[in-house]
């Protein structure tokens, strides 16, 4: 089978960029041929589309994507196949996904979405997203990650709990920061570090964070990083905490988590959304009960996502569009897993074992492959 992936290529540091990169090379390692290639439309997207007669398109992205992944494709006669996450709601392109013949999502909660707003779910297949497990892996070299929480102001006899995000507090720091005042109370030997992508989005998250680590009384234990990393010293990253926490408000599967979780680190997260999916309660990390539904009664649509003009649609029924997790159950999961090093050994050792058996790269993209080629009768 020869297929075209579409997406944010060359790589960027970003999820989406790295979910079609994986795709890519997963493919080609299971025996098919591919073409990369970036979903905006260039000259480049345009040959390929016409010339390279690929027997399908697979388009990463989310339902605003639906111009550059399948619109334009169907525009030169081919087969589109998106593999999308929801970003809360489906506001628009129902009918096109309707009409497509085989559409995956990152998650069963988000082919739930789709269903919730409207779109026909029967062709849509959940598929979580791969990982590379050779390179996010225990780290070996503990003088690097000795050096690196020197670096981040972790003492010694401190433990590290990590968050990372294009911005924290949709990965639920500000939950944590709660739950972690309260952890101090019994346990004061720690540092939280919150790390984000550079941009306007976060830096103005960090503002209410910074101000809530205060009201807390926890500023000097919270490290604040606004970076760019590449996933070579993510690894390295990963590796120097002790608990990775992300009880995300909004989290169509989470690839952070797993990655962390492939390199042996216990998680506590939300048992909702795409987590909910990865992380095995009690076993692999903990999930905390959901405390809050955030819902909506409308919502502001613009030209850019399909629509005439900017405007605000309103719903038959309230839409839930984000997740609070409750801070009593992060208080004793982090609790647990800071006074238990053979907990967090365990955890990490399980996590290691579910992700490298059930969500790596090369396993999801032959899934992928499969299906593909069983669903559009392919050889």
């Amino acid at each position: 089978m020869k297929c075209l992936v579409l997406y944010a290529h060359p790589p960027e540091p970003d999820g989406q960029s790295l979910q079609g990169n994986l795709l890519y090379k997963g493919i080609l390692q299971s025996g098919n041929d591919a073409i990369p290639c970036h979903f905006k439309d260039s000259t480049q997207k345009r040959f390929y589309l016409r010339h390279s007669k690929p027997d399908v398109v697979f388009g990463i992205g989310f339902w605003g994507n639906v111009p550059e992944v399948v619109h334009q494709p169907l525009k030169y006669g081919l087969r589109p196949v998106p593999w999308f996450n929801a970003d809360g709601w489906i506001a628009n392109y129902q009918d096109e996904f309707n009409r497509l013949e085989l559409m995956f999502t990152t998650s069963e909660w988000v082919r739930q979405t789709y269903k919730r707003d409207g779109v026909d779910i029967s062709k849509i297949v959940p598929m979580h997203i791969g990982i590379d497990t050779d390179l996010f892996r225990p780290n070996g070299n503990p003088h690097i990650t000795k050096a690196l929480r020197s670096m981040l102001g972790v003492k010694q006899n401190e433990k590290m709990i990590l968050t990372v995000g294009g911005d924290t507090t949709s990965k639920g720091s500000q939950e944590m920061m709660k739950a972690l005042a309260k952890v101090n109370e019994e346990f004061k030997d720690w540092k939280y570090v919150c790390k984000s992508w550079p941009s306007d989005c976060a830096r103005e998250w960090r503002e209410h964070e910074v101000e809530l680590a205060e009201r807390l009384g926890i500023k000097d234990k919270v490290i604040f990083m606004d970076d760019e990393f590449d996933q070579e010293f993510m690894v390295h990253f990963l590796n120097a905490a002790d608990i990775y926490a992300a009880p995300s408000r909004l989290e169509g599967f989470g690839m952070i988590q797993v990655e962390a979780m492939s390199c042996g680190k216990p998680v506590i997260s939300i048992n909702k959304m795409g987590p909910s999916e990865t992380i095995v309660h009690n076993e692999t990390g903990f999930l905390a009960r959901v405390a809050e539904e955030v819902t909506l009664n409308q919502e502001w649509v613009y030209p850019s996502m399909g629509f005439e003009k900017q405007q605000i649609i309103q719903f038959q029924e309230p839409k839930t569009f984000a997740y609070r997790a409750d801070i009593n159950d992060l208080r004793d999961f982090t609790l647990n897993l800071l006074a238990d090093a053979e907990l967090r050994e365990r955890m990490g050792r399980k996590g290691r074992e579910h992700v490298v058996k059930n969500l790596d790269y090369r396993i999801t993209s032959k899934k992928m492959v499969d299906i593909t080629k069983e669903r559009l009768g392919l050889d």
